[in-house]
């Protein structure tokens, strides 16, 4: 007989009997179905809650108040109860959002500024009731239906019959102003009566000021002053002509022309004037040679000498600029005396030119006067002036056309003269500074000008329009430019203290194998010259040497101290080949040889 065994309750079966027999506890909490010798095992697990834990105060005072509208704080990251549209768009409190500095939120902007209203409102009226605001402290009320509504000071509203600035008639504004003004007048009148007599007497005191104080526009003159100061007549008399030269600017000064002769007889035995030149002169020698010594000086200038010029081809006299207002003309080959002076200027004399026979020269002064002179009797022929100061002066060179006068004036204009008529036939206006030099080329068809805008322009003579510009930004200004004896090259004195040499062909090239320096012109307009061979170039400089270098080789071939100060100008004989001419700021013109 096989014998049954009932298995053991496992553990797990009597815990699971223990939590169902915990459902029928009775009101004691016992079970009714134990009996009270079963031992119940001790409870091992505590009740816990899987949900998590919420902060219900907020939601416990919405429901409590419905009114309630607190707004988000933009900083918290997390919102423990469900806020309400209004709550969520409402303006930030407090410190401004960094992304919202107004504190309109971005949905509720319709304009970077924030939001804006439309409002049906014309833009007259709304300045009108502005300014009005502003001046009397009332304006209309633009939320009010009806126009009668008014806002701000209703005192001043009744008082004015409720006027705007735009309404007040012209009439009734001037009379407000004098009515003003009378009052003013009136109230610092009463002052003055109450002031005490000491301290309206007493400059320190306020009292004083309000009584001796006077307005530039004060309104009535006290009468008009008859006579003038002597400082007030020289002031008026400048302005009057300086006035009277911008009016008329087409003359410079007017003075009257003289002359002096100072040979011994202005016609020889003979008949022969004293400007003939002498019958045997002729070149000795076609090679020139450097000057070594001094022959002779001519003192007679009282200011500096501004430039010199040999007569044209015979060299027998020399012209002379001078500072001192005054040209004169020296004998080179007999006497070395002073033969005639020129007389005609007010100021400095800055350029002179002789025609081609030597007959008649230009001469340019700063007094913007340029005249037309006989050398033989020193009469003016004629006067040209636009009123600006003539920087250089020149004859067309061709023998037909000795009547054309070419001036570079001051205010960056080449002017052109028909000296027959007198008129101003042509204007080359192209430089943009003053023009220093005008050298003709290419068989006189064209003339190479230079100016302070340190550049070189060439033109088509009679055609105003620049061929050629050169202008670079290495260049310095050329105040002085000679064309070599073979009329194949330029020399140009450039400011940098050094000669520069550009071709005349097509294309004027500068020619970078020539240069010519060692001196020290910077600053100084000091002339260029070529002897008549071609061989040697000379230069005066501004410590008053004057400079030789050899043509080929463009070394120094010699320098001479000849002036005190500036060396301005430079000059070698046309036919006695080693004698030159140079002229400086010292007021001496010396012959060497």
């Amino acid at each position: 007989m096989n014998k049954v065994t009932h298995p053991s309750p496992s553990p797990t079966m009597d815990l699971l009997q223990n939590y169902h027999n915990d459902d029928e506890l009775d009101e004691h909490g016992q079970n009714p179905n134990s009996s009270p010798d079963s031992s119940s095992p001790p409870r091992l697990l505590p009740s816990k809650s899987a949900a998590p834990k919420v902060d219900d105060t907020m939601l416990a005072l919405t429901v409590a108040n419905q009114t309630l509208s607190k707004p988000i704080d933009p900083v918290q990251h997390a919102v423990a109860f469900n806020p309400t549209y209004d709550q969520l768009w409402a303006p930030v409190l407090g410190p401004a959002h960094p992304y919202a500095k107004d504190g309109i939120a971005q949905g509720m902007r319709n304009h970077k500024l924030g939001f804006v209203e439309n409002a049906a409102i014309d833009s007259f009226v709304f300045d009108e009731q502005y300014n009005t605001f502003h001046k009397y402290g009332y304006a209309a009320d633009p939320s009010a239906s009806a126009g009668n509504n008014y806002v701000g000071d209703l005192d001043t509203l009744e008082k004015t019959n409720g006027i705007s600035v735009y309404n007040i008639p012209q009439h009734e504004q001037k009379k407000r102003k004098i009515e003003k003004k009378r009052e003013v007048t009136e109230e610092e009148g009463d002052g003055d009566d109450v002031m005490d007599k000491e301290e309206v007497e007493n400059p320190a005191t306020d009292a004083w000021l309000m009584k001796n104080r006077k307005s530039p526009w004060a309104g009535k003159k006290e009468g008009l002053q008859t006579e003038l100061s002597e400082e007030q007549q020289k002031y008026a008399e400048e302005h009057a002509r300086k006035k009277a030269e911008k009016a008329g600017g087409e003359k410079g000064e007017v003075v009257a022309d003289k002359t002096t002769f100072h040979g011994k007889e202005e016609r020889d035995y003979q008949g022969r004037s004293w400007l003939a030149p002498p019958k045997d002169a002729k070149a000795s020698n076609d090679h020139c040679y450097i000057p070594k010594r001094l022959v002779h000086t001519w003192s007679g200038h009282t200011k500096g000498v501004s430039a010199i010029r040999f007569f044209p081809k015979y060299g027998h006299l020399i012209l002379s600029a001078g500072m001192d207002t005054k040209v004169k003309i020296w004998d080179v080959f007999n006497s070395g005396k002073c033969m005639r002076t020129y007389m005609g200027h007010s100021k400095a004399v800055r350029d002179i030119s002789f025609c081609n026979d030597g007959t008649k020269f230009l001469t340019a002064s700063y007094d913007k006067n340029i005249k037309y002179w006989d050398t033989e009797t020193g009469q003016v022929i004629s006067t040209f002036s636009t009123g600006k100061i003539p920087y250089v002066v020149k004859l067309n060179p061709d023998d037909d056309k000795q009547n054309i006068l070419l001036a570079g004036m001051s205010d960056k204009k080449i002017v052109q003269w028909d000296m027959n008529s007198g008129q101003i036939t042509q204007e080359y206006d192209q430089h943009l500074g003053a023009v220093n030099t005008i050298t003709f080329v290419d068989n006189n068809r064209r003339f190479v000008t230079s100016s302070d805008d340190k550049s070189l322009r060439v033109w088509e003579f009679g055609i105003p329009v620049v061929i050629k510009y050169i202008s670079e930004p290495h260049m310095h200004s050329m105040p002085a430019i000679s064309l070599h004896p073979n009329s194949n090259w330029l020399a140009a004195q450039s400011l940098d203290n050094q000669i520069l040499i550009y071709s005349t062909r097509e294309r004027f090239q500068l020619n970078k194998k020539k240069r010519f320096a060692g001196h020290i012109v910077a600053g100084y307009a000091c002339q260029v010259n070529f002897s008549p061979d071609g061989r040697f170039v000379m230069s005066g400089d501004g410590e008053g040497k004057c400079w030789f270098w050899d043509w080929k080789s463009c070394k120094v071939f010699r320098t001479l101290k000849c002036h005190e100060g500036v060396c301005i100008g430079c000059e070698w004989h046309p036919l006695e080949q080693s004698k030159v001419a140079t002229c400086g700021w010292d007021g001496l013109i010396k012959y060497w040889d």
